[in-house]
């Protein structure tokens, strides 16, 4: 079983995977860095000074000044600004897989044109037969 486990665990796809997963969770959270400190400042102060991550509903009906202290006081809350940062966050991860994944196509070698085939069937009694033959060797049909 142990020798089982190892050559699933090398195979290249697993391996390729793991790596994979690891790379795609450091590159979220620089993404998630590049929303909340880079690019949601700039939009918030375009939008008069709004800090997206404080934008909250309180359900309970009571006014709180801020997120912190609804959170504090244990109030319901909608995170409505987390939420719209959270949207950013996976458009720009998306976006950037998707050019990633644009480029490897195009580096990638186009596969070779399939080659002509060589064979047909009988449509006596369907065995494979060479094109240019007349006659089926299997069932010795006349074939058109």
């Amino acid at each position: 079983m142990l020798k089982e486990f190892k050559a699933f665990a090398m195979r290249g796809n697993a391996l390729d995977l793991a790596i994979g997963f690891i790379i795609g969770g450091a590159f979220g959270k620089i993404v998630t860095s590049l929303v909340n400190d880079v690019i949601m400042p700039p939009i918030g102060l375009l939008l008069g000074r709004v800090n997206f991550a404080s934008l909250f509903v309180g359900l309970t009906g009571v006014k709180y000044a801020s997120l912190a202290e609804a959170q504090a006081a244990g109030a319901p809350t909608i995170n409505y600004g987390v939420f719209l940062n959270t949207i950013i966050d996976f458009v720009l991860v998306a976006f950037v897989i998707f050019l990633l994944v644009r480029q490897i196509n195009k580096l990638s070698p186009k596969p070779a044109p399939a080659a002509p085939p060589t064979n047909k069937d009988c449509p006596y009694c369907l065995s494979s037969i060479p094109l240019k033959a007349t006659r089926c060797p299997s069932c010795t049909s006349q074939l058109i």
